[in-house]
């Protein structure tokens, strides 16, 4: 195997351990808690997640690759752009502790926002050192603008009772 081979491997894989830590706090999460939430008509089926995050890990994960080797590394002009990408990075895997493990609809929805954003500014700051880099996120942005709608729908459906549904396992089934 050659050294850029394990290089694109290893940060591709970077992004995506995150995604099987949280994968696990999902899963503990489907059927006590997140099952019994309104949704709106247009959430997509819970098996598409998966799929989904793998590819996008992956994709940001190839662009870092990109921007370290074209930006000269941690100490060269990728500085700047690998920062922002640890940001989001750190941001996105701190969404679903704060959706799936503490039940804070609301609370996930202003971490998404502020992970919209920095995630944009993580493109733009990838396109200046690599266009292809900076083009990958475009999707990966999207669907953050799209789980950022979603996350609001699915506060504004379930906020009544002062929150309680939003925030707390039900404690009862009702169904």
């Amino acid at each position: 195997m050659t050294s850029e081979f394990l290089q694109i491997a290893g940060a591709i894989v970077l992004p995506n351990v995150g995604g099987i830590v949280n994968a696990r706090i999902t899963k503990n999460n489907l059927e006590n808690w997140y099952r019994h939430l309104k949704f709106p008509s247009y959430r997509p089926p819970n098996w598409i997640f998966g799929p989904m995050w793998t590819s996008l890990y992956s994709g940001m994960g190839y662009a870092s690759y990109l921007v370290w080797r074209d930006g000269g590394g941690f100490g060269g002009d990728a500085q700047l752009p690998l920062i922002a990408y640890g940001a989001q990075l750190a941001l996105n895997w701190a969404w679903t502790p704060i959706f799936f493990g503490q039940h804070n609809i609301f609370g996930a929805l202003i971490e998404l926002l502020a992970l919209t954003a920095t995630s944009s500014v993580c493109g733009l700051l990838f396109y200046k050192t690599n266009k292809v880099a900076g083009l990958i996120f475009i999707p990966y942005v999207a669907w953050l603008s799209f789980a950022s709608l979603l996350n609001y729908d699915v506060y504004k459906l379930n906020r009544g009772d002062k929150d309680k549904k939003a925030i707390e396992a039900p404690t009862s089934k009702k169904e």
